[in-house]
């Protein structure tokens, strides 16, 4: 039994009719067998019967659900008597409403009438026995049983109220009967055989109000009634032949009948283990015990927990990284230290550009100042020139250092400073050649400028157009690899194939997660540098109109 709740299952991410839900072995590809008793996505509470192949001792048993396919093809795959063995031959779950219990078994063995039903037993619905009324259920091959014959029976049942010799479960047949109740509380199977009658030993009573899984095997000449998983009393006797109808609750020769509730009824005809009683005991119990026998795993819980489809996708990553070959792992990790330094790089520039932005505000500022008369400047002295003529502070000095147009001023300043030094008879103005001059100079002082704002911007073309290619070689790679072991394993299924496939296609979300963020960073990194490599031809042109202007040539 698989109890699904809002603690371990998204009702709102599947269909609403529980159609999507699928469930597959430890393996991830063999399909098993499962029903659906309750599915209710209003009160997120469901109970699904799933088969599976194998439970070891002392083992743990791993199987996966799936859900939230909610396609068209999400069909009901559900088959309730392929979900149990071939030698159950009764199972009712009580869930109809209104209608005779249905055996979900391939039995088929379908009651008479409609019981009462009780609608918050141990395992949604049962049945409820008030001591006037029953449910019937009709002989059939199945359900015969011979001399001494193995059979298992078993059920939840919940006492509302004790009586003497109050029969549960009876089933007669001239001389011989089969018996199973209770007497003031205390359970018993009784079993009459060509008249002769025989009553288990007497133990600890049960509780009013509290559910108990009761089961009784027999095999071998020896009945064995068990509470709880637990054996609780034996009988040296076996199943009297009979081939007569079973009856829940009241018939003709009682005097008195059990009082309570029933729920999740069984009956093999195999004696089942004592281990195979403690696992239905605990497993359907919905106790604290059925939480510690059947957990949910790791990436459900956190995938529900984390909440969304982040944590959901992350997850299919992670999992899609374990069929990584060697091979796509070392194109990850060169594309992983593209990204490193291609962001160190996009980074870097983004901070820089912003600098000096800020450092030509200010120096624009000053520049203003004093490009209406350069004549005012001491262009002898190295500390006028760099403070403005005195018009910045030392903090807007140390400001103004980071801007290129400063850059140019500088030089275009020490050029005015050189002629004027070395002027043999007096400084007379700039000529025609030597403006000329002073422009290749700052042309030249342009270039380094240049050259800096472009320093290391290379690293991001490179991960734009490397990066790609780096992916696509991984992934072909990895194909060839995967089509190369299903070639020598001779397995084609899909589930051999997938993820393969999907491990190699990570190197190529590798190479596009270098390559979009760095196509985006240098597209915007590229504008910014042409914004300020146009600003600087600009000035270039304006100083040397004002230098023409404010130290003409007297030639």
């Amino acid at each position: 039994l698989v109890r699904l709740h809002d603690g371990n299952f998204q009702f709102a991410a599947g269909k609403e009719d529980g159609s999507d839900l699928r469930f597959v072995a430890a393996d991830d590809k063999t399909l098993l067998t499962h029903h659906l008793e309750r599915y209710d996505a209003v009160l997120n509470e469901a109970f699904v019967w799933v088969k599976l192949p194998d439970l070891k001792a002392s083992a743990q048993t791993t199987f996966w659900l799936y859900h939230g396919n909610l396609g068209d093809k999400a069909v009901r795959t559900e088959d309730s008597k392929a979900t149990y063995d071939a030698e159950t031959v009764l199972v009712y779950h009580f869930s109809e409403n209104g209608t005779a219990p249905v055996d979900f078994s391939a039995a088929g063995n379908k009651a008479d009438k409609a019981g009462t039903p009780a609608a918050t037993a141990i395992i949604g619905n049962g049945l409820r026995l008030t001591g006037q009324n029953s449910v019937t259920v009709p002989a059939s091959a199945s359900l015969l049983w011979k001399e001494g014959t193995a059979s298992t029976w078993s059920a939840w049942i919940k006492p509302t109220a004790f009586h003497a010799d109050a029969v549960l479960f009876s089933r007669r047949e001239g001389g011989n009967a089969f018996l199973i109740g209770e007497n003031n509380g205390v359970p018993f199977v009784e079993v009459t055989n060509a008249g002769a009658t025989q009553r288990t030993q007497e133990g600890a009573p049960l509780v009013v109000n509290v559910w108990r899984h009761l089961a009784v095997v027999a095999e071998a000449g020896r009945i064995t009634l068990y509470l709880n998983g637990e054996s609780y009393a034996t009988l040296n006797a076996g199943l009297p032949p009979l081939n007569s109808p079973l009856v829940l609750g009241k018939d003709d020769a009682q005097t008195a009948s059990f009082t309570g509730e029933l729920d999740e009824l069984q009956i093999a005809k195999a004696a089942r283990p004592a281990g195979y009683l403690k696992l239905c005991a605990l497993g359907q119990s919905g106790s604290d015990s059925a939480g510690k026998l059947l957990v949910a795993g790791k990436e459900e819980a956190g995938a529900h927990a984390g909440g969304g489809e982040l944590m959901e996708h992350l997850s299919l990553f992670s999992e899609i990284s374990k069929s990584l070959t060697f091979d796509g792992w070392v194109v990850i990790g060169l594309c992983t230290i593209l990204a490193v330094i291609g962001w160190g790089v996009a980074l870097s520039k983004f901070f820089y550009l912003n600098r000096i932005h800020k450092a030509t505000a200010a120096f624009r500022k000053q520049w203003e100042q004093i490009s209406s008369d350069l004549t005012a400047l001491d262009h002898s002295d190295d500390q006028a020139i760099k403070s403005m003529g005195g018009s910045a502070s030392l903090s807007t000095q140390k400001l103004m250092r980071e801007s290129p147009l400063f850059h140019i001023y500088h030089i275009g300043s020490q050029e005015i400073s050189h002629r004027i030094s070395n002027a043999r008879d007096g400084f007379k103005g700039l000529s025609e050649r030597s403006i000329q001059a002073i422009r290749v100079t700052l042309d030249g002082g342009l270039f380094r400028e240049v050259q800096r704002l472009n320093r290391n911007i290379v690293f991001l073309t490179i991960g734009i157009a490397g990066g790609p290619y780096l992916g696509l070689l991984g992934t072909v790679i990895g194909v060839m690899i995967t089509f190369a072991v299903i070639a020598k394993s001779g397995e084609v299924e899909i589930n051999s194939i997938a993820p393969g496939i999907a491990g190699a296609l990570l190197a190529t979300v590798a190479g596009l997660a270098v390559a979009i963020p760095a196509l985006f960073a240098y597209s915007y990194l590229s504008a910014r540098i042409k914004d300020s490599v146009g600003e600087m031809h600009n000035f270039i042109e304006e100083f040397l109109a004002k230098i023409a202007e404010f130290y003409p040539s007297n030639d």
